[in-house]
């Protein structure tokens, strides 16, 4: 018997324990084909805070989530058995014993499991521990990255470690499969003419969000999945890829981005994939009043679930 989403005719939505998606709650990913975390940290950032806060809002806006996709007939929990298993258990305080607290957490309470996680951040140093562990088990992955920065700085401040680094750290530990490697949605100012040039010089296939305007990505994403072939791959989806007009809670705003239905076409079109975890990062609910970037964050973790390897298609 699969866990279900608590349907909104046996609670209403607005009440209920606010897990995501409204799904039960475990404390490890024991008997998990894939499971729902959370990282509430943001001692990365370098502008707007409150990413921190970005796992507890994203499992609140969840409840509207029902557990069928109608669009495209993903069936995940006939197929799946998923739980959220809440947060893991960061140091506000030191960032460098953050980072090894979250790759012993995904090592020894998710991965020895067999089970995929999907990450609520969180800002975005947080792939970093979490693809070290993903490379004890998997080796180097392939990695789809959406976002509006390249995070490829080598430093900030004097520091290795920080959200706009964590894609040299993982280059340079060999983590990454570079020539499965692509970055989607890239844009903004910059300090020179070569901002995403060592992207480039790695191999990553780069996408500057100008390529992406007024068109659809669907035949994108068949250059993509030609190009990450039948091996490991890791999405990480930082929500300021998106437009601000759609996205507008979060710590490093960029005009120009993608819109929703481009994130849509993106996360479905890994369908097929090997697909061994994914995170949504970099919301920050202090910057998102309405909740809509809280929202998206949601449903685009729930496109993710439906685009797992074993997810039943009904059509």
């Amino acid at each position: 018997m699969f866990n279900q989403p608590l349907s909104g005719n046996a609670m209403p939505r607005c009440g209920g324990i606010a897990t995501m998606m409204r799904l039960p709650f475990q404390t490890d990913a024991a008997g998990l084909d894939a499971a729902f975390v959370g990282i509430p940290f943001d001692i990365g950032t370098s502008n707007r805070t409150g990413a921190r806060l970005g796992p507890r809002q994203i499992r609140d806006e969840s409840r509207m989530l029902r557990p069928y996709n109608v669009a495209t007939f993903a069936a995940p929990f006939e197929s799946l058995q998923v739980a959220d298993i809440g947060d893991v258990p960061i140091n506000t305080f030191n960032l460098l014993k953050s980072m090894d607290i979250i790759e012993r957490h995904y090592t020894e309470h998710i991965l020895a499991h067999d089970c995929i996680p999907l990450t609520l951040g969180g800002d975005h140093t947080i792939v970093l521990p979490i693809l070290r562990a993903l490379a004890k088990k998997h080796g180097p992955v392939g990695l789809v990255h959406v976002d509006a920065h390249a995070d490829i700085n080598d430093e900030m401040f004097g520091e290795k470690i920080a959200h706009g680094t964590p894609f040299r750290r993982a280059v340079e530990e060999g983590l990454l499969d570079c020539q499965r490697v692509v970055q989607i949605g890239l844009r903004g100012t910059g300090y020179s003419a070569d901002e995403f040039d060592w992207s480039r010089d790695q191999g990553f296939r780069v996408v500057p969000a100008e390529e992406c305007w007024h068109k659809s990505l669907v035949p994108l994403m068949a250059e993509i999945r030609e190009r990450l072939g039948s091996g490991p791959v890791y999405i990480s989806f930082d929500i300021d890829g998106i437009d601000p007009a759609y996205a507008p809670g979060t710590g490093t705003a960029e005009i120009g981005g993608l819109t929703v239905p481009q994130a849509l076409e993106i996360i479905r079109g890994l369908r097929g994939c090997q697909v061994v975890g994914g995170d949504l990062v970099e919301v920050s609910p202090p910057y998102d009043p309405f909740g809509n970037t809280s929202v998206l964050a949601a449903n685009l973790l729930f496109e993710m679930l439906c685009v797992l390897p074993g997810v039943r298609y009904d059509r």
